[in-house]
């Protein structure tokens, strides 16, 4: 365990990212696939733009890479001009 008490902060620090880190992947993960589960443009255009901020501000944070969050927001808008 930790020695110090700066390493006692760092710990929960670290927890308490590791949380939210998990928080936001998971909530990026289920509006991805409720974007490739839309049918609907109108709907999907919709969620189209809350999608694309979510990945920007997730790679903003380096919770995800700036790469990643341009092939996601790529495909996602592929499948919304590919709808009827």
């Amino acid at each position: 365990m930790a020695n110090h008490r700066s390493a006692l902060k760092a710990a929960r620090q670290s927890e308490g990212r590791k949380e939210s880190n998990k928080y936001h992947a998971r909530t990026m993960r289920n509006a991805l696939k409720d974007m490739r589960k839309t049918t609907d443009k109108a709907e999907a255009a919709g969620k189209l733009t809350k999608l694309d901020s979510m990945l920007d501000r997730l790679a903003k944070k380096n919770l995800i890479h700036k790469n990643k969050a341009a092939n996601l927001k790529s495909s996602i808008k592929k499948h919304a001009d590919g709808l009827k």
